[in-house]
C-alpha cells in the first residue's frame, strides 16, 4: 500500500502556465485590433487592422496548438473562452 503522506505532487508546468499567459495576452490584443478596425476610415489603415487581425489570430492558433500538445488532458480545463480555435 502506497504511503499516501509522502506522495509526490505534481510541479506545475512552467513552460504551460507562459502560453497560457501568452494567450491571454494575444486575445487581448485580437480584442484592441478588432475595436482599432471598428473606427479605422481611412482604407490603408483598416487594411493595416485586417494583417493585424490576421497575424494575431495565426498567432493564438499557434499558442492554442502549443497548450493542447503540451498538455492535452489541461485542454478541456484550459481556461478558454469560447472556440478554442481563432478562424
Amino acid at each position: 500500500m502506497k504511503n499516501v503522506l509522502f506522495a509526490k505532487r505534481a510541479r506545475p508546468d512552467l513552460e504551460l502556465l507562459t502560453l497560457k499567459a501568452e494567450l491571454l495576452e494575444a486575445q487581448g490584443e485580437l480584442a484592441c485590433a478588432y475595436q482599432q478596425f471598428d473606427h479605422a476610415l481611412d482604407p490603408e489603415l483598416v487594411e493595416s487592422c485586417i494583417y493585424q487581425i490576421s497575424a494575431v489570430k495565426a498567432r493564438c492558433n499557434y499558442l492554442i496548438r502549443a497548450i493542447k500538445e503540451r498538455s492535452p488532458e489541461s485542454a478541456a480545463a484550459a481556461d478558454f473562452q469560447g472556440d478554442a480555435v481563432w478562424t
